[in-house]
């Protein structure tokens, strides 16, 4: 396939898995290879806002560097914070002390980037973008980011929203929709992989205001799936080129390992690469 320079890029999420993704994006931008139009997910979100700001690495010292010093990841911070991710180390001090964010560069990036996110009252998912006002920007990142369970609902213009993968783990269909038929998909599975949790209705015990969000929840799983099918149909005949670990994953969504990370990190930055010399925009 011959990509253009109007070639979509879709980012998976997966928690922790994402630290594949940040090693591609730092091959990316090791070779300068940007997108007019990136839409990403969750743990992929997070990792694109530093690809947007032009940052290299910063997104690999959040996801281990900096689980190594502060761990971040705890019941500790599930318990007094309402997020098993530590909210005020990963939204406040990280972007504005430990690494900055860069504000102007990531304004500046003419680029189109949109974030997934899951709307708790429609159960449907939400496409949002901000360039400008950093401070919504990054409600969206938390919003697209917060794992159901072990994460607080996030409002978004007074919208309360959860973690984009609920609906949408691969928004490839949406990046087709808004003109860009050719797409590179990261993801963040072994080809083959499929999803074997059990499919259970979710009891209105847990978010009970939101009884759509709950049916979006119960089908999580078959919904994931369908969208490997989709998108393995797609790879084979040629619609997309995917970059993704090549064996299965020792990483799950809540891994504290930072060798095994690491290694994961060395593994997404070696895949990128080796696309950048075999691809060009």
């Amino acid at each position: 396939m011959k990509l253009e320079k109007n070639t979509g890029l879709v980012l998976e999420g997966g928690g922790m898995r994402g630290v594949f993704t940040s090693g591609v994006l730092d091959a990316f931008m090791k070779h300068d290879y940007y997108f007019k139009y990136v839409i990403a997910v969750s743990a992929g979100a997070c990792n694109a806002v530093s690809y947007m700001s032009r940052q290299p690495r910063r997104a690999r010292y959040s996801n281990i560097d900096m689980l190594e010093k502060y761990d971040y990841i705890s019941l500790k911070s599930l318990l007094l914070q309402g997020s098993i991710f530590d909210p005020n180390i990963l939204y406040e001090r990280f972007p504005k002390e430990i690494v900055p964010f860069d504000e102007d560069a990531y304004r500046q990036n003419p680029a189109v980037f949109e974030m997934v996110a899951t709307n708790c009252l429609t159960g449907q998912a939400e496409y949002l973008s901000e360039k400008t006002d950093i401070e919504r920007m990054t409600s969206i990142v938390r919003a697209s980011s917060s794992l159901p369970y072990v994460a607080q609902i996030t409002h978004v213009d007074g919208i309360p929203m959860l973690d984009g993968g609920i609906v949408d783990s691969i928004p490839v269909q949406r990046s087709i929709n808004t003109g860009h038929p050719i797409n590179v998909v990261v993801l963040t599975r072994n080809r083959g992989f499929r999803s074997t949790e059990l499919e259970v209705k979710v009891p209105k015990l847990f978010y009970k205001d939101y009884p759509r969000l709950r049916v979006a929840l119960s089908h999580h799983v078959e919904a994931y799936n369908e969208q490997l099918d989709m998108i393995e149909r797609m790879e084979d005949w040629g619609e997309i080129v995917t970059i993704r670990p090549q064996r299965p994953l020792e990483v799950d969504r809540i891994c504290r390992d930072t060798d095994k990370l690491e290694r994961l990190y060395e593994e997404g930055f070696s895949e990128g690469e080796r696309f950048c010399r075999q691809y060009q925009l």
